[in-house]
């Protein structure tokens, strides 16, 4: 019998896997029906802003020691992605038929098929060698090209409707920047600002790409 712990870990990765399995199977058909790629948003993006909404749940449990993944990391991962699906591309309709939501869902759907199913089959102690091995190379594709062709391509695409819209201007009055440059800063790590700031923006993303692939060296986690 699993310990409660063990049991609601592995129903939340085999539900979450499921989930994004659902997303990546619907992106596919639509991509084959309509030979196009701009269907992505259309057939699984509300799916998936659920799907990245719920995985908040990650984050309490390194709060609370259910899983040893620690708060920042997970929560760094979590806020980025969620930030770019629900902020920007459930936001601005302008920009959801762009290939650059196709390359970022089928990304992101892939590697988090593998990722939840590596942990859910951990659970139960019966996870074949070759789920772990894609769970351990995949993302080595997967993260930076969903990264760079996708979330980054797409935000730089949809600077300029930001702009003319003024988004977020309410929210960001009170701070000594727009949203605008939030994104730029965002977007490229090496934008004008404060040596400091320059290095934490750099530091934060490469250590996100290190704890998403949960990468170990001599069995020890790097960070």
């Amino acid at each position: 019998m699993l310990p409660f712990s063990k049991l609601y870990l592995f129903s939340y990765n085999s539900l979450q896997a499921f989930g994004w399995s659902v997303a990546l199977f619907r992106i596919l058909i639509n991509s084959v029906a309509t030979k196009s790629l701009s269907g992505a948003y259309q057939s699984a993006g509300e799916l998936i802003c659920l799907l990245q909404s719920v995985a908040f749940l990650e984050v309490i449990h390194g709060a609370l020691g259910v899983v040893p993944s620690g708060v920042l990391f997970p929560f760094m991962q979590w806020a980025g992605r969620t930030h770019f699906v629900l902020a920007i591309v459930r936001n601005i309709i302008e920009v959801q038929k762009l290939p650059a939501v196709f390359i970022t869902f089928v990304a992101w759907s892939s590697s988090e098929v593998i990722r939840y199913q590596h942990y859910a089959l951990n659970c139960v102690g019966s996870c074949p060698s070759w789920v772990t091995y894609l769970r351990y190379t995949a993302f080595i594709v997967l993260y930076p090209v969903g990264l760079a062709a996708g979330e980054m391509w797409l935000m730089y695409q949809a600077l300029p409707i930001i702009r003319r819209k003024n988004l977020y201007a309410d929210f960001f009055a009170v701070l000594p920047f727009s949203y605008d440059n939030f994104l730029k800063v965002e977007n490229n790590p090496f934008y004008p600002l404060p040596q400091p700031l320059i290095g934490f923006n750099i530091r934060t993303k490469f250590q996100s790409f290190v704890w998403w692939g949960e990468l170990e060296f001599n069995g020890k986690n790097l960070f």
